[in-house]
């Protein structure tokens, strides 16, 4: 159901959005979002043709209510080698989509409520939210905004417990993980001189689960930029302050006071340098100072190549970041490579959906570079196809202590005009950079975790209507010290189908290896789905 509404009659609709989204209690971040987001087009991306098509740029409201149906038989309802079970197990998910990009703010939400049923009493009845937003509020013309962010999902307590392809309440490994994030900031021109921007940030992660730990980070970020008239020579200062708190372990503080200076070789290549001073307690009761220092180059050959890399020496060794990609009108190729300080492995960037989904969305900036009307689309494109766009590649963990993640991501699709290939792979090296804490997690033997993941999709169009996918994942994590170890094999079949203007069904079938040392467990199931748009 797609509304176009007046500027009036959209305050309306948003003063009653508000009223409604008040009654869930447990998201008062998404209230704040779910009265804000709108959204801007919808179209039907059937054919390569289509997925050129451009919005038309006119400021709307657009909201997709929707609800589906699910029904699984599984010879394993429990994920268990002793106790297997068949359940026949009824979902039922009504959700809504939102965007927007009228007047002052621009933002996208998802949300939806699943209700499982079993038959046979393996879960009762369950509840799982699923939730994805983003957006900005420019509050004030040029000069204040406010960016924000949430999602909602299942996700991974240990690494070396019970993996699952699926959001199974049964699991006692997964729990739901809630993570919001609100960033005010304020910019600036001073005489023509210099730039300025100060901004905070305030992340909430909070889990269900009591044996994973909730996370509070708050940052302060001041900087001050310019360039001599006709120079290529450019500067910054920049002074910051973090502090981040862990209801099972500690809290840790930083702070830091960078110059940097960047050369513009020409408007394609840039070089850059900085040098500092860091202040933290990671490994200690009390602040150490420590010296920093950093080297980077930013190379853009074509609007559809990047190459960036940089590099510091910081206090508790080396950092870096290093990011490539490539796109043509039908493959995209990405890779990344970064190791850094992390709060916790599970919280994911602004508007991630996971590797498959962020492919696609980087794919598509050519054709619509505005990430709210880049988001409809993509989300479209691949519920044409039938395509998990939250399929994880590496199930990440929850820590309850300060990290050092080193995490290597490779990416490729090839997008034709009935077939898509998609391939990712990923490869995380965590170990625990707080050496203090005493929280218990998969880190606290102090031998890290490595884990790879893999994932291979094909997806072929049928006919106009209808379209087949064929997915495999592999999933492996290993203690280094050869203590722990788990392994996760999965692979599934689906056909989708357009059963008429509003509504989808779906047929899919998965088998699923899965070998630990403590919870080794098999299954087969099969599931049909039917998805109605109002």
């Amino acid at each position: 159901m797609k509304f176009h509404l007046s500027a009036r009659q959209m305050g309306q609709v948003c003063t009653a959005f508000k009223v409604a989204a008040a009654s869930f209690s447990k998201f008062a971040f998404a209230v704040f979002v779910f009265g804000v987001s709108s959204v801007t087009c919808a179209q039907n991306y059937g054919t390569q043709q289509t997925l050129g098509a451009q919005s038309t740029g006119r400021q709307t409201l657009l909201i997709v209510p929707r609800v589906t149906i699910t029904e699984t038989l599984t010879d394993n309802a429990n994920l268990s080698s002793n106790s297997k079970q068949a359940e026949l197990v009824s979902e039922a998910s009504p959700g809504i989509r939102i965007s927007s990009d009228f007047g002052r703010i621009k933002g996208y939400l998802d949300y939806s409520l699943n209700a499982r049923l079993s038959s046979q009493g393996v879960s009762n009845f369950a509840l799982q939210n699923s939730l994805t937003t983003f957006g900005s509020l420019e509050a004030v013309d040029n000069f204040a905004f406010l960016d924000f962010s949430a999602s909602i999902a299942q996700q991974t307590v240990s690494s070396f417990g019970v993996i699952s392809p699926g959001n199974n309440p049964n699991n006692g490994n997964q729990t739901e993980s809630s993570n919001y994030r609100l960033s005010p900031y304020v910019r600036g021109n001073l005489g023509g001189i210099a730039e300025y921007q100060a901004r905070y940030s305030l992340s909430i992660n909070r889990n269900r689960s009591a044996a994973a730990s909730d996370v509070t980070a708050q940052e302060l970020q001041v900087s001050l930029s310019g360039r001599a008239p006709a120079s290529r020579l450019g500067w910054s200062v920049q002074a910051g302050q973090q502090s981040t708190n862990y209801s099972m372990g500690r809290a840790v503080e930083s702070d830091s006071l960078t110059g940097s200076l960047n050369y513009v070789l020409n408007p394609q290549l840039r070089l850059s340098a900085s040098a500092g001073q860091e202040g933290n307690n990671y490994n200690t009761l009390t602040k150490e100072r420590f010296f920093t220092s950093g080297q980077g180059i930013q190379w853009t050959p074509s609007p559809n190549a990047s190459f960036s890399a940089s590099r510091q020496t910081r206090s508790f060794g080396q950092s870096h970041n290093i990011n490539l990609s490539y796109r043509t009108a039908r493959t995209a190729w990405t890779f990344s490579d970064s190791q850094d300080v992390s709060n916790t492995p599970s919280q994911s960037g602004l508007g991630s959906r996971g590797p498959i989904y962020d492919l696609y969305f980087a794919q598509f900036a050519s054709i619509e570079p505005d990430p709210v009307k880049r988001a409809v689309l993509v989300n479209s494109f691949l519920q044409a196809f039938g395509i998990n766009p939250n399929t994880v590649v590496v199930s990440n963990f929850l820590t309850s202590a300060l990290a050092l993640q080193r995490r290597q991501d490779i990416s490729f699709s090839l997008l034709g005009l009935r077939d898509t290939i998609t391939f990712t792979a990923t490869k995380t090296d965590t170990s625990r950079l707080d050496s203090i804490s005493t929280a218990v997690d998969d880190l606290s033997n102090g031998g890290g975790v490595r884990q790879i993941g893999l994932s291979v999709s094909y997806a072929h169009r049928l006919t106009p209507e209808t379209s087949m996918n064929l997915t495999g994942l592999n999933q492996h994590s290993t203690d280094p010290k050869g203590l722990q170890e788990s392994r996760l094999n999965s692979i599934s079949l689906g056909i989708n189908t357009r059963l008429g203007l509003k509504s989808t069904a779906a047929v899919n079938a998965r088998r699923v290896i899965s070998d630990s040392g403590t919870a080794p467990y098999n299954e087969t199931a099969i599931s049909g789905t039917v998805n109605v748009q109002f």
